[in-house]
């Protein structure tokens, strides 16, 4: 990406680290010079410049305490992460105690690139809970679920049904951190949040549960529920089993899907009107 010529050093030390914080969130680990560069006369004198000398290897230093924080802080996660926040999250008695586990949960290195954990919202033991996939740069800016333009849209679709996350409805995510670059989080990453989706469900116990797009859906009713794929599974009501109960789940479109195509709004309409139907809010 290049750099911006009209955002010089007049601009301000903040105004440059914002930009900078920017470029970060947006994936760029690249930055170009707006002045051109003749990489053939970079190539004609490193044919002609002198073979470098080489240098001394450096001492490895001894393993200690620093060593091993280090390496747990940035550990690739594998399949003893997964049975160590399975048994984290089955141990978590209240929502609050879950949320407190994660945020020292060191399982899921999304957490070494997000701002905030992004847990869930709205009401406890609540009728009506919806799952997305992952929080995007707002969600992670502010450490709620659904607050950009996609969330506003999804308050809108509830508040057409009598409900809202301030009355009887909450909201959550399968993955609790935002992937960097606003990338889709990996399977395994998927598998090291679900043992807490899962407990987070039988603590908001509600009576429905809607999936906000196929990526939620898959994650939580498994590939060969989700392998027609989200339009022809959105509409057809499923159960998702937790261990301990089974709950009635709903697949319909994701708010960010139905932004970018308005026309499809008619059939997510149709699958919260069931919703409705079913809950009958007073």
């Amino acid at each position: 990406m290049q750099i911006d010529p009209d955002l010089s050093a007049d601009s301000g030390p903040d105004a440059l680290a914002a930009l900078l914080e920017w470029y970060a969130a947006m994936g760029v680990d690249v930055a170009l010079d707006s002045a051109p560069i003749d990489r053939f006369a970079e190539s004609e004198a490193r044919k002609t410049a002198p073979p470098p000398q080489r240098l001394a290897p450096r001492p490895t230093a001894p393993a200690g305490p620093a060593a091993t924080v280090q390496n747990v802080a940035a550990q690739l996660p594998n399949a003893d992460a997964v049975m160590a926040a399975r048994a984290a999250a089955g141990s978590a008695a209240s929502l609050d105690e879950l949320k407190g586990l994660l945020e020292h949960f060191e399982g899921c290195n999304l957490r070494l690139t997000a701002k905030n954990l992004v847990f869930g919202d709205g009401v406890v033991k609540a009728p009506l809970m919806l799952i997305g996939e992952a929080p995007g740069r707002d969600e992670d800016i502010e450490g709620r679920p659904f607050v950009g333009r996609s969330g506003q849209l999804l308050d809108r679709m509830l508040a057409a049904i009598d409900m809202g996350r301030d009355r009887n409805a909450y909201i959550a995510n399968v993955v609790y951190w935002r992937p960097p670059g606003n990338r889709d989080p990996s399977d395994l990453e998927i598998a090291i949040c679900r043992p807490f989706i899962l407990r987070q469900i039988e603590l908001v116990d509600p009576e429905i549960i809607v999936f906000l797009g196929a990526q939620p859906a898959k994650a939580l009713l498994g590939s060969e529920v989700m392998k027609t794929g989200i339009r022809k599974a959105r509409g057809h009501w499923t159960e998702i089993d937790t261990g301990r109960k089974r709950y009635r789940a709903l697949p319909t479109y994701h708010p960010a899907y139905l932004l970018r195509a308005p026309i499809e709004k008619r059939l997510a309409w149709r699958d919260f009107l069931d919703v409705r139907a079913i809950l009958k809010p007073k």
